[in-house]
């Protein structure tokens, strides 16, 4: 069964939202690693609009889960994660304007770019992933780099509004997550994955890691942090 990685960025929108220190993502991720969580998860933006640069610090010294550090692939970030040491990071693309992160990574394009920030990271022992699209191309790039995983972009798959293109953008992540595995990267997954969506991509095999934010964060403003996150974690544990 897949791990659960919970994105707690959206604690800190709300927080943002009115300059305050409430409600603290750091006690969010508490609660997440009550509820089951394996990972947690943030995404460090260049524009600071929710994720700050201490609550990265103090989730590095409070969490006892893994740390997945989401940046852009720039020289600033980088040095960031140089001092913090997550235990993985995951590579995005990031635009200012955009609500959420819209697709994945160029590795083509950006190659020289994503190579030399992956090789800073990995020699202080950082996992790298790349988070793509579900695209043969990328997919080939990204293992050329000898990263060490790729998070395939579900975004598609969720946003399907017929039950046609959902099996088409299924089968889009299905063989991309197969090609990925038989280049020997760890298989991740995530965005716009919800509970009532999860379970298939879940059941993919061997997926090592869903992370999963906005759906989880916006159940815990009815349920609460922990149960949100055990119902989430429940979905994608088989039962015996």
């Amino acid at each position: 069964m897949p791990l659960l990685g919970v994105n707690i960025d959206h604690v800190a929108t709300v927080r943002q939202a009115r300059m305050t220190n409430e409600p603290d993502p750091v006690h969010a991720a508490v609660l997440a690693e009550m509820g089951g969580a394996d990972g947690i998860t943030v995404h460090l933006r260049e524009d600071r609009r929710h994720i700050q640069d201490r609550d990265l610090e103090l989730l590095r010294q409070t969490i006892r889960v893994g740390l997945n550090l989401e940046m852009a692939v720039t020289d600033e970030m980088t040095g960031i994660a140089l001092k913090t040491v997550p235990e993985q990071v995951t590579l995005v693309p990031e635009k200012r304007a955009e609500l959420t992160t819209e697709g994945g990574l160029d590795v083509i394009r950006q190659r020289d770019r994503v190579a030399v920030c992956a090789n800073r990271l990995q020699d202080v022992g950082i996992r790298v992933s790349l988070f793509i699209d579900p695209d043969e191309s990328q997919i080939e790039a990204s293992a050329s780099l000898g990263v060490d995983a790729i998070e395939i972009h579900t975004g598609n798959f969720a946003d399907a509004t017929t039950a046609k293109a959902q099996a088409i953008e299924f089968e889009r992540v299905v063989t991309s997550g197969h090609q990925a595995v038989k280049n020997g990267l760890r298989l991740n997954m995530g965005h716009g994955l919800t509970y009532r969506n999860v379970q298939k991509i879940s059941q993919i095999p061997d997926l090592q890691e869903l992370n999963i934010g906005h759906s989880i964060v916006s159940h815990a403003l009815l349920v609460g942090f922990e149960r949100a996150v055990r119902e989430m974690k429940d979905l994608i544990t088989p039962s015996s």
